[in-house]
């Protein structure tokens, strides 16, 4: 049997609780440690989750920590992606992973020259709902994808979350912050970005914020809150993006994909579960039967119903990968290309014109359900 690789996490915010909670679910990881600049943070989530808190140099240091969780806020991501390679460990990053294109590479770089392995956030991709989609494009079921859209849209996230300032912030905006699950499940689907065009604008200058506990206060905008995207495949498929804080409410479907012999609709990206949908040249659009697969088991209350939630099978997946020496799926080449796509759409926006991409990548391999099963204890 192979032994757990023992997982640190740096940030002890909001979403490390998910971290927490379901990491446990998986064979190869045990997170044994966490950290955080506020040292109550910390404190407080290893008391909860019966885990060692430590400084962020006392986790860095700690031989019992193979893989390291990045879990700050967005700007923070490459100095403490970067520190945490230079401690001789393995990154697996929140999305996402830079904020440039140039720091993506520097962490290539760091990583390659120390044979160490960076990952990173979304794994979404990997869920049922999503490796259905994929085995229909994979089967031919709706012909070559020749294009299709996809709309993230909200009125924003000051309306819920406790300290928003940093989603308006450069770093962050619906193309940064929700962008890359689609960018993501678009590379799983469809395969590496050839170029970009955006317009890109944002509806104010300040947003007051109605969630608790800073309900009334205002915050700046400084990053595009509204933008509209046009993405060149290599495969020749082109897909329309639009990722908007603007919109109060529309009737858009999440994903769309349009091919030679029919049309598939995928679920929300930002899940891993959902209802897939297929029509043929009859124009029909009939549901596909959801199959066995485990990341589509409904295991977590939401408002909206209950839903399948996943998240760390991205981090199982990387452990399983360096453990057995091969490919993991949320890997730094697919990430940073990711990363390429999201900069060059703000790019484009700014510049008014199209940008080319200068990274590429392959799609990751498909997660059916007997390696997904293999990633669960």
């Amino acid at each position: 049997m192979t032994q757990d690789l023992g997982v640190g996490i740096i940030g002890c915010g909001n979403i490390s609780t998910t971290y927490f909670r379901l990491a446990p679910l998986f064979k190869g990881i045990e997170i044994r440690a966490c950290a955080d600049i506020n040292p109550a943070a910390a404190e407080a989530r290893a008391g909860e989750y019966g885990v060692k808190a430590q400084s962020i140099d006392e986790l860095l240091a700690n031989p019992d920590i193979d893989i390291v969780v990045n879990l700050t806020i967005p700007d923070a991501h490459f100095p403490v992606s970067k520190q945490i390679l230079e401690a001789g460990k393995h990154v697996y990053s929140e999305k996402p992973l830079v904020l440039t294109l140039e720091q993506g590479e520097a962490l290539r770089a760091l990583a390659t020259s120390k044979g160490l392995t960076v990952c990173c956030a979304p794994d979404t991709f990997l869920g049922g709902a999503h490796q259905l989609a994929r085995a229909q494009v994979d089967s031919g079921r709706i012909g070559r994808v020749t294009s299709g859209t996809c709309h993230v849209m909200s009125p924003g996230m000051e309306m819920w979350h406790p300290n928003p300032d940093f989603f308006f912030l450069p770093g962050a905006g619906p193309v940064l912050d929700l962008g890359p699950y689609y960018v993501a499940n678009l590379i799983n689907l469809i395969g590496p970005v050839k170029r970009v065009a955006a317009l890109a604008s944002k509806a104010a200058k300040t947003r007051t914020i109605s969630s608790e506990p800073r309900k009334g206060q205002v915050i700046p905008v400084k990053t595009p809150t509204n933008i509209h995207a046009l993405l060149e495949f290599h495969s020749g498929a082109t897909v329309t993006l639009t990722a908007s804080w603007d919109v109060w409410s529309h009737r858009h479907g999440n994903m769309e994909l349009y091919g030679t012999e029919g049309s598939l609709y995928v679920p929300d990206p930002n899940f891993f579960g959902g209802k897939v949908e297929v029509s043929g040249k009859g124009k029909e659009i009939s549901p596909l039967e959801r199959w066995d697969h485990p990341f589509s088991v409904e295991n977590q209350e939401h408002p909206q119903g209950p839903l399948a939630n996943y998240r760390t099978a991205g981090l199982a997946d990387m452990a399983q990968a360096i453990t057995e020496g091969r490919d993991p799926r949320c890997s730094l080449e697919r990430t940073l290309h990711g990363v390429d796509v999201m900069v060059s759409i703000l790019k484009s926006g700014d510049e008014g014109r199209f940008v080319d991409l200068t990274t590429t990548c392959t799609q990751p391999a498909p997660l059916g359900i007997e390696a997904a099963r293999a990633l669960l204890r």
